[in-house]
């Protein structure tokens, strides 16, 4: 049953997602209103232009989108702009004037969330931001409740559709990187300028925000260790799938002795995980808890609905929480006390297992060096393809899957390797992770 009271939204962007959120709340106002108990209306939204996809026409429409912010008669205000700036300066100026807000800003949560989340609690209104990692996927509300008995020891996930859409490409038909970028381009999967998704940026915003509440730590987006995609060939694509292993481009927190490790980085993992078979521009999260187990959530993590499903939740959840006690409480769900301390470890203390491929000289003893160098480091060799030189050419590939290792032991490794004689190209890495070591 609907309430006789209502909550009313400001939206601020009507873009894809606004546009979206605003159709959505319209199309299934009875379903949205008797879940959240209460009214959901749209009275006021900021946008510098009209979007010829939506109904506005009972709808006050502001060109400044911080009149919005200064409406009394808004309760929440839906920032879906996106950036850093003007943004930020939205939310602490509707967060000052005592209003709840939702947003879907990823880069603005990692880098400004902290703050942001301090400015609500001390006006006690709710910062919500569950549609800021993974679209539709709700694996914030996962983290933070479904899983909340458990000690969560890792998280590793697929949350860029365009870098999985390029892998998966490479993979499928042999594609080189370059050429498929342009496709994801003209598709609509990637931006004209696709710096963030490709070199890993997004993901790592999306990473900092589920590591901040799965370890109860601080966001510390500017300490996730980050590498992109561009430098990957289909070659070892290639190789990476006679080996048995798919090549993702995966964020991955884990919970370990000397603190935890936050990293963005192209990795192999085994067929045999289920995260290795989500293909083309879907999303993907694996969630190891000490009592659960491993979860996987999977769905579409962006668009213009599956964005907005994930907006108006968080509009209901507030709701909920108006109507059950009429004051409502912040709820960070982020940072717990005894954990503001849990130090990142830099990529060079990290353990992985590592795929080499080695182009060295066509001669005898070569691979009696390398074994040497690498046993000597400590490190193991669990899997090899040795390739006969092509017709006429003097060097071939020796390609490797390597016990774990520490990334500063193994870049030794690789210095020592690099000097030798015989090998004539620099050595091809791609760390390898077991996740359900």
């Amino acid at each position: 049953m609907i309430s006789d009271r209502s909550v009313k939204v400001g939206i601020c962007g009507l873009g894809t997602v606004g546009s979206g959120t605003l159709s959505l709340i319209q199309q299934n106002f009875e379903e949205i209103s008797t879940r959240a108990r209460a009214a959901i209306e749209v009275v006021h939204i900021g946008a510098r232009r009209d979007n010829p996809t939506c109904d506005t026409s009972d709808i006050r429409i502001s060109r400044d989108i911080f009149e919005v912010a200064r409406d009394p008669q808004v309760d929440v205000l839906v920032e879906l702009i996106g950036g850093i700036e003007p943004a930020k300066t939205l939310l602490l100026e509707a967060i000052a004037n005592g209003k709840h807000v939702v947003t879907a800003n990823k880069a603005l949560i990692a880098e400004h969330g902290n703050e942001l989340f301090r400015a609500a609690e001390e006006q006690g209104v709710f910062l919500s931001f569950d549609a800021a990692v993974a679209g539709a996927i709700p694996v914030i509300g996962a983290l933070r409740e479904g899983l909340a008995a458990n000690q969560i020891r890792s998280v590793a996930g697929i949350i860029n559709g365009t870098a999985n859409f390029i892998l998966t490409e490479m993979r499928d038909h042999g594609r080189v990187f370059e050429d498929v970028l342009r496709e994801a381009q003209a598709k609509g999967y990637a931006e004209a300028d696709p710096t963030f998704d490709v070199e890993g940026v997004d993901t790592a915003h999306k990473l900092t925000i589920l590591a901040s509440i799965a370890f109860g730590i601080p966001l510390k987006f500017d300490e996730v260790f980050t590498e992109g995609i561009g430098h990957l060939q289909r070659i070892d694509v290639q190789f990476a799938e006679e080996l048995g292993y798919g090549v993702k481009h995966l964020g991955i927190a884990r919970r370990v002795d000397e603190g935890v490790e936050i990293r963005v980085h192209p990795t192999l993992i085994s067929h045999d995980v289920l995260l290795a078979h989500v293909d083309g521009v879907m999303n993907a999260i694996w969630i190891d808890g000490d009592a659960s187990g491993p979860t996987l959530f999977y769905g579409a993590g962006a668009g213009s609905l599956p964005t907005a499903s994930a907006v108006v939740a968080d509009i209901v959840e507030i709701a909920r929480n108006i109507e059950a006690d009429g004051i409502m409480k912040p709820h960070l769900g982020v940072v717990q006390e005894d954990q503001k301390d849990l130090q990142v470890l830099p990529i060079s203390e990290c353990i992985t297992g590592y795929y080499m491929r080695i182009t060295a000289l066509d001669k005898p003893g070569v691979m009696l060096s390398i074994s040497r160098i690498l046993t000597d480091a400590g490190v193991s060799i669990d899997a090899m393809i040795q390739k006969e030189a092509e017709p006429g050419a003097s060097h071939v590939p020796l390609v490797l899957i390597t016990s774990p290792a520490k990334e500063a032991i193994l870049e030794k490794a690789v210095a020592k390797l690099e000097a030798l004689e015989e090998v004539v190209e620099p050595v091809i890495r791609i760390r390898v992770e077991d996740l359900e070591k």
